[in-house]
């Protein structure tokens, strides 16, 4: 039986959990990974500054393991858009850490080094 404080996409819209909005605060892209910071779990303990369920369930998801904002939105059954508005809200009150994916110049030598890497790891397989 599933947990009853668990929010669940299905039940309510989409619009009502993001308060109408459809644009983030921030550009996050799908790949980030979020984490809980002491603020949020703070917050989080305590229920305070009104945030809503789906807030608290994001701070408990983040809260020692570090998840991508498409992890996120898999496992709350929320569409991509309504969790990047969420979690762009909680980056802006300090209550999650957003760690965006470094993008590699086709010239960085750390870069190409890497891929070589994992193109022989997944040869290996």
């Amino acid at each position: 039986m599933p947990d009853r404080d668990e929010p669940t996409g299905a039940l309510v819209r989409p619009y009502a959990v993001t308060r109408g909005r459809t644009r983030p605060r921030l550009e996050i892209a799908i790949e980030a990974l979020v984490e809980t910071t002491v603020r949020g779990r703070s917050a989080n303990a305590t229920n305070r500054g009104g945030h809503g369920r789906e807030h608290q369930h994001i701070a408990s998801l983040c809260d020692g393991k570090v998840q991508s904002l498409a992890e996120i939105a898999a496992r709350m059954r929320l569409p991509l858009g309504v969790a990047r508005v969420l979690i762009a809200d909680m980056a802006a009150d300090g209550l999650v850490a957003v760690y965006e994916p470094t993008s590699f110049e086709s010239n960085d030598a750390v870069g190409t080094e890497l891929l070589e890497r994992v193109l022989s790891g997944l040869r290996r397989l």
